[in-house]
C-alpha cells in the first residue's frame, strides 16, 4: 500500500511538473494503471494545460476511467468560465461517448462565443446525438454557418457532414440566406456531402464564386 500512496503522490506531482515531457509520462502512467483518486486532478489539469499534445494524453487518461464517475465532473466542467475548461470537457466528453452526456450540449455551447469550445460542442453533439433528433441538431448546427475562419468551417462542416442525408433540407434552407458567407458556406458543406474527395479549400472556393454569380449551388 506503501509503495501504491508513493506511485500514486509521483504521478499527481508529475502532472505539475514544468517540464511537458515530464507531464506527458504522467498522463501516461495514470491513463495505464487508472485510478479513481486521479480524476479530479485529471479534469483539473485539462482546464489549464498549455501543450496540446498533453492535453490529448490526459483525455486519454479519463477515458481509461469509469464513465459513470468521469462523465459527471465533465459535465460540470462544461459550465465552466474558462473556455479551455469547456473545451477540453466537451472533448473528452466526445471520445468516452456516453449519450448520457447529450443534455449538456446545449445551444448556449453550440454557439459558444470561444471558437475552440463551439469546435469541440460540435464533435461531441453529433457523436451523443439521440437517433431520431439529427435534424433538430442540423437545424442548430446551420446557425453557425459562415462563422470565423477557414479551420472553424471545416469542422462545422464535417459536424454536419457526420450527420448525413439529413441535414440536406438545412442546408438548402441556408443557401438561400441574406449573408453571402453564410450561403458559401452551405453550398460547400453540400458539395462536400455528395464528394467527400472535393477538398475544403476547393469547395469554398467554389462555392464563392457559385455566391458571386448569383446562384445558389451548381447542381441549381
Amino acid at each position: 500500500m506503501l509503495k501504491e500512496d508513493t506511485n500514486t503522490t509521483r504521478a499527481l506531482q508529475g502532472l505539475e511538473n514544468s517540464s511537458s515531457s515530464v507531464r506527458l509520462q504522467a498522463a501516461l502512467a495514470v491513463g495505464t494503471t487508472p485510478d479513481p483518486r486521479f480524476i479530479d486532478k485529471l479534469i483539473e489539469r485539462c482546464a489549464i494545460e498549455p501543450e496540446f499534445y498533453v492535453r490529448e494524453m490526459l483525455t486519454w487518461a479519463l477515458t481509461r476511467h469509469s464513465s459513470s464517475m468521469t462523465v459527471p465532473e465533465l459535465l460540470h466542467e462544461v459550465r465552466s468560465e474558462r473556455a479551455q475548461a469547456r473545451s477540453q470537457a466537451l472533448h473528452t466528453l466526445s471520445k468516452i461517448g456516453d449519450r448520457q452526456a447529450w443534455p449538456a450540449i446545449t445551444r448556449a455551447l453550440l454557439s459558444d462565443a470561444d471558437d475552440e469550445v463551439a469546435r469541440s460542442a460540435w464533435r461531441a453533439a453529433v457523436v451523443l446525438v439521440p437517433e431520431g433528433e439529427e435534424p433538430e441538431l442540423a437545424a442548430v448546427l446551420a446557425t453557425q454557418l459562415g462563422r470565423g475562419e477557414r479551420e472553424t468551417q471545416l469542422s462545422l462542416s464535417r459536424a454536419l457532414i457526420a450527420l448525413g442525408e439529413v441535414i440536406l433540407p438545412t442546408l438548402r434552407a441556408a443557401k438561400t440566406d441574406l449573408d453571402p458567407g453564410v450561403r458559401a458556406h452551405a453550398i460547400a458543406t453540400e458539395r462536400l456531402l455528395r464528394d467527400p474527395d472535393a477538398g475544403f479549400e476547393f469547395a469554398i472556393e467554389e462555392a464563392k464564386r457559385v455566391v458571386a454569380l448569383g446562384g445558389t449551388s451548381q447542381e441549381g
